[in-house]
């Protein structure tokens, strides 16, 4: 295909043959990319690629000394096993509530945050009042539960304020509260990022235009930063409520009490106690599939909801 002059002289190579002088290049110097690809793509399909083998033993009677090759193949009794059991309904309440509420009440506080912080004008302040909002992300998950077991003990100080003395970490209706609280306070600050990125692309002539024609402060963050940070909302709230089954054990398990645990015991918690404590494998990975099927449900029909009512626009 011939190459076609453009109106200033110059000739405008076509796609095709762009195409075509990338394939050269790279076959004549395949030795780099190898080079800079192999040790990657080895590691992809190491530990991301081969370990969902794994999944098999969900499907069997699994015993370590045989391997998968070689233990009892029973199909789906697993999964019949863990939706038959008696507390198969709480621990899927459990965690539906928990990530929900979770997800209600901690997914709109970053973005109220990044509009806050646009409103600062001092430099100084608000890289001040960022740091002391992000410090919290970089304390480890046990920590926290450890700050959080020693504010609400009967002797912490939230007794001490209020003249109390009552050991929360034992009510099963306190669970839930300082499970969420504490990691909007932990995660928010870290949270906000994207969406005080996304706000710098605000147009600063049209709110300056907004301010002139009397636009309060509401109906400028409607009519100008919000279409920046609409596209970020929505991938997140899908990425988000696509997890909604995807509660990590680590911090569950440590506020988990034998006192709350009507409402402390959530799927997480039950796959690594039967799993690593109990030794049943094979039951504890059905579990555990059980709730990523869910999880990959929620995502694709979320996304479907959420391009519906966005003009198309989803993952």
């Amino acid at each position: 295909m011939k190459a076609k002059a453009s109106p200033s002289g110059t000739v405008a190579v076509s796609s095709r043959q762009r195409w075509h002088n990338t394939c050269v290049y790279v076959r004549r110097h395949w030795q780099l990319y190898l080079l800079f690809l192999l040790p990657a793509v080895a590691l992809t399909l190491i530990f991301k690629y081969a370990p969902m083998g794994g999944v098999l033993i969900a499907f069997q009677n699994y015993n370590p000394f045989k391997g998968i090759l070689g233990s009892e193949w029973v199909g789906f009794d697993n999964f019949v096993r863990f939706m038959s059991s008696p507390d198969f309904q709480r621990y899927l309440v459990n965690t539906l509530k928990l990530s929900v509420y979770g997800l209600l009440w901690g997914f709109p506080i970053p973005i109220i945050l990044a509009f806050l912080l646009n409103r600062i004008e001092s430099k100084k302040i608000k890289q001040k009042v960022q740091l002391v909002l992000y410090m919290p992300n970089f304390i480890s998950v046990i920590v926290l539960c450890g700050i959080v077991r020693v504010l609400l003990s009967v002797t912490g100080p939230v007794n001490g304020l209020l003249n109390t003395s009552i050991n929360f970490m034992t009510l099963p209706e306190a669970f839930r509260p300082i499970y969420i609280i504490s990691g909007i306070w932990q995660g928010a600050g870290w949270a906000s990022i994207m969406y005080t990125a996304s706000l710098s692309n605000a147009s600063k002539d049209l709110k300056e235009a907004a301010m002139i024609d009397g636009a309060n402060l509401l109906q400028q963050i409607v009519t100008v930063e919000w279409p920046a940070i609409k596209d970020m909302v929505v991938i997140q709230f899908i990425l988000q409520a696509g997890n909604i089954m995807s509660i990590g054990f680590e911090k569950a398990y440590a506020l988990q009490t034998d006192l709350n645990l009507s409402s402390s015991e959530i799927i997480a918690t039950y796959v690594y106690k039967k799993g690593l404590l109990d030794g049943d494998y094979s039951f504890s990975t059905a579990v555990g599939l059980f709730n990523t099927v869910i999880n990959v449900i929620l995502l694709i029909a979320v996304n479907k909801v959420v391009a519906k009512l966005n003009d198309g626009k989803g993952l």
